[in-house]
Parts: structure tokens; sequence; C-alpha cells
């Protein structure tokens, strides 16, 4: 099947990709960039929201230096929020229950 997602992908991009070689590593990450460009789909269902958090692991994974830093940062203050907001919640309930 990913054989033939890429074979989809580089005759969507033929215009794009002339004179590269479709064999070749870096045009095939290409075709997948600008495959990923283009294909819009709704982000407010759990699926789409889960597929960005995918793209997003993956985008850093590839990336290095300063960008996979701020990525580590971006994902560690999500983190600190959400413990802040299940420590607030804990202690909410919590003052709720003793009353």
């Amino acid at each position: 099947m990913r054989d033939d997602q890429a074979s989809r992908r580089s005759s969507r991009f033929d215009d794009e990709l002339i004179g590269l070689d479709p064999d070749d590593p870096e045009a095939q990450a290409f075709a997948a960039h600008l495959d990923r460009m283009e294909h819009c789909e709704p982000a407010f269902t759990i699926e789409g929201s889960l597929r960005g958090v995918s793209e997003f692991a993956e985008g850093s994974n590839r990336a290095g230096g300063l960008r996979w830093l701020v990525a580590v940062l971006v994902v560690c203050l999500i983190l600190v929020g959400v413990l802040v907001t299940a420590w607030d919640t804990l202690g909410n309930l919590l003052d709720w229950l003793a009353r």
C-alpha cells in the first residue's frame, strides 16, 4: 500500500518534480511534503487532532538543533500546563468532597 501511495503522490506532483529522480529519497520527501501541504482535513475531530500530533512528532524528530530544542520546549510547556490543570482540578475536587 505504501508503494501505491508513493506512486499516486509522484503522479499528483509530476509538474513540481520535473527533472528530479523519482527514486531519490529527497525527491520522495519533497513529494510527501507537498502532499501534506495540500492535504486538507478537519482538525476538530479526534482523528484530526491525533494526526496533527503525529505530524508534529514526526517533524520534530526530523528537525535538529534549535528547532528540535523549541519542539521539546513546546512539549514540556504543554505537559506543565496539563499537570497544573490536573493539580488544580484535584484540589477543587478534594475541597468539594471535604464540605
